[in-house]
């Protein structure tokens, strides 16, 4: 029961946090706004419904409303993630030792930059990605993009962007507790790379192309940044008997005692 109060507490923390956070973004929305929309008014078609303007359609009374609790929502997750971050961290951090924590305070403070490169780089690349693919479309036609449809395209590149470049650390994880070895990811490297640019071309929003190669190089570049820490550490790791030639199912030989025997 005190362990179920305190997760109790620490969860109202964290979403009295949350509706401050979103309360801020519902007030700075405007900027927001304009910071989401700028790699659609980059593209041709932006302007084909108003010349000179940027213009995005919506098509329900209250899609305005709900776009702007959406995008007050991801102001409010991104402002409190320090509190939210904290009150798990403090919940979980008791149950683990000296060097769980210490491994733990290390892979966070890598997964978190790691997510906002992934991120800057899914929002570098999606004007470039969105002409691409509005591109198809005949020329007497004319792109009527629906805002919520818009939001959760770029919501969708963000997020996959950020969580893709998490995926390299959780190589280097599985190596550290002992899981997998470098011996391992450097027999299916070929798969593996092929397994990226299959991923990006699945996750990816529409399968576009362009959006896909920019998400499987980096990727290759962090697995092969990954596969170099696997070798130092295992270099640098004292020498372990190897035990994989041996069946599972197979009991071990025992050596005789001299003394026993005696």
């Amino acid at each position: 029961m005190e362990h179920l109060r305190e997760l109790r507490n620490r969860l109202l923390i964290a979403s009295v946090a949350v509706v401050v956070g979103i309360i801020i973004g519902w007030f700075v929305f405007d900027p927001v706004w304009a910071f989401i929309k700028a790699p659609f008014c980059e593209t041709p078609q932006a302007q084909q419904l108003r010349d000179g303007t940027c213009t995005l359609t919506y098509g329900g009374i209250f899609q305005s409303f709900f776009l702007t609790l959406k995008v007050s929502a991801m102001v409010g997750l991104l402002v409190s993630s320090p509190v939210w971050l904290y009150q798990v961290w403090a919940f979980v951090t008791p149950a683990l030792y000296r060097n769980e924590k210490r491994y733990s305070l290390t892979f966070m403070a890598l997964a978190i930059p790691l997510f906002m490169v992934g991120a800057v780089l899914a929002y570098l690349i999606m004007d470039t990605s969105l002409a691409l693919m509005l591109g198809f479309a005949p020329s007497d036609a004319v792109a009527t993009i629906q805002i919520d449809e818009y939001v959760d395209y770029v919501l969708i590149m963000l997020v996959i962007f950020g969580i893709s470049f998490e995926l390299p650390l959780l190589l280097v994880f599985l190596n550290i507790i002992g899981v997998l070895s470098r011996a391992t990811v450097t027999k299916h490297r070929r798969t593996i790379i092929f397994a990226m640019f299959a991923f990006g071309a699945v996750i990816t929003p529409g399968g576009d192309p362009f959006a896909m190669v920019a998400l499987a190089v980096p990727m290759i570049v962090l697995y092969f940044a990954a596969e170099l820490f696997m070798y130092i550490r295992e270099r640098r790791a004292p020498d372990q008997e190897d035990f994989s030639h041996l069946d599972d199912d197979e009991a071990s030989p025992l050596e005789e005692d001299s003394s026993s025997a005696r």
